[in-house]
Order: C-alpha cells, then structure tokens, then sequence
C-alpha cells in the first residue's frame, strides 16, 4: 500500500502505528512522503479494523520538516499548492474521527511539527525538540503552523516560535501545552500504547463524538458551540453504547461497547 523506503506500518491491537523512515534525511517531508501519509490515512479512516492511529519517526528526528529542494522551486502559484498539498493531507489526519497520537521521538521542525499538531494528541521523548523555523529560510509556516500553534501554545507563544524561528525542549513544549507529557525516551512508545489503549477502551461513538464536537466548537460563539455539544450530547444518548455503558456502570461490570 506504501512506500516503506519513506514509511514502515502495521497494525496491532486497532492501533495503526506509522513510522516515518527517512532517518538519513531527519525524516523530512517529501512528496512520497505525503502521498505515504494520505494513504495510510484513508485506509485508517475506511478501514474496520483499524481503531487508531500512532505516529513516530525512524531514528533521533520525528520529522525535521519539509523538502528543501521543492520548496527552492517554488514561486507564488507553485508555493500556493505546495501549502495546500500538506494541509490537506494533516487535516485529513486531524478530521479522521478515530484517535491519533504522535509520539516525538527527536526533532519536529517545520512540517514535522505541524504534522504532530494534527494529531489529536501528543507526547514526547526527553530528547525531542520543537520548532518553527520557516522565518529563517524568508518563508512562513504553511502546512497549518500558524493557526493550530496559535490555538494549542497561545498567540504571544506562537508569535514567538514563528518569529525568532527558535527550538524549545520537550519539557517547555509540555509547559506551554504544545504536548500532553513528556516521557523518558525508552518509555515513549509503551507510553503512547497505554494512551490510546486507555482510549480504544471507551465507547467510540463517544470519542468521536468528543473530538468533532472540539474541533468544530473551537472557533464559534460560546452559545453556539454550546448548542453544537447539545446536540452531539444528544446523538450519542440515543446510542446503544450509552445503554451498555450506563448498564455496566450501574451493575459494577465493565463496559463492552460496540460503537452502534
């Protein structure tokens, strides 16, 4: 189905785990690369068996950014759909409505951290770093880096990532938000697994209700967003997964949901 020059996947549990391998490019986004991601995306979006999603890189870099070489060619038509190109395959990730984690293992720079910032949740490595450093080379966040940086760290935060094109560390990046925790490096992807096994382990209806009734409640109006919960809230009582869970809760028996 892909590439495993530029990815390496399998599926284990539900958890689709994905790992981005181009170790002797710091695993830097390329136009393979893309097309690898998309299509391990559709397929874990169409796909039954596939539960949820995790996301690493081969060796010290998660992905340090994205091609160099393409982005030299690039003027303002070319540079539009460049953009364009790696917005739509991240929020293809961050709209899936099956969870998603990337687990940082090293450097995520540039497109690598706006791919981070798709998931629907992040932990990190003690060794990874973070960074938006496009200013340095005249050209801006494209792949999304300056709304969703904005909307996890902060406006003044993003203002400063995206403008000094600085790195912080993973504890800094765990302070200000941009990730959950941060974990010992041997630890991270037990970690990542007991993260998601904790969430395969709720009614899916449920969590995917949680994180479309998030994200597209972000950005309207207190009452409208409001109005938006109510009516997911909604949707999912009228569900037999809340039958189960509220069964189970009430006779002290675990759940088993099945996402009808």
């Amino acid at each position: 189905m892909t590439d495993t020059n530029v990815v390496l996947h399998h599926t284990e549990n539900g958890i689709l785990t994905i790992t981005i391998n181009r170790p002797d490019k710091l695993n830097a986004l390329n136009h393979e690369l893309l097309d690898a991601l998309e299509q391990l995306f559709l397929h874990a979006k169409a796909s039954s068996d596939v539960k949820a999603l995790l996301i690493t890189g081969q060796g010290k870099a998660f992905c340090a950014g994205a091609d160099i070489n393409k982005l030299a060619e690039s003027d303002a038509m070319t540079g539009y759909s460049f953009a364009k190109r790696g917005q739509s395959v991240f929020r293809l990730l961050e709209t899936l409505g099956k969870p998603s984690l990337s687990a940082v293992n090293g450097y995520a720079f540039g497109g690598g951290c706006e791919l981070c910032m798709s998931s629907t949740i992040r932990i990190a490595s003690d060794k990874a770093k973070f960074g938006q450093p496009e200013v340095k080379l005249g050209v801006i966040p494209g792949y999304g880096g300056t709304q969703r940086l904005a909307r996890l760290v902060g406006k003044g935060r993003a203002m400063d990532l995206c403008l000094t094109g600085r790195t912080i560390d993973a504890a800094t990046a765990t302070a200000w938000g941009l990730v959950s925790e941060t974990v010992p490096d041997g630890m991270l992807m037990d970690k990542a697994h007991e993260i998601l096994g904790s969430i395969l382990a709720v009614g899916p209806l449920a969590a995917k209700g949680v994180m479309e009734a998030v994200d597209k409640g972000f950005d309207l109006s207190m009452d409208d967003a409001m109005e938006l919960e109510a009516l997911y809230f909604a949707k999912v009582c009228a569900s037999e997964d809340k039958k189960e869970g509220v069964s189970a809760f009430l006779e002290k028996r675990e759940a088993h949901f099945t996402g009808a």
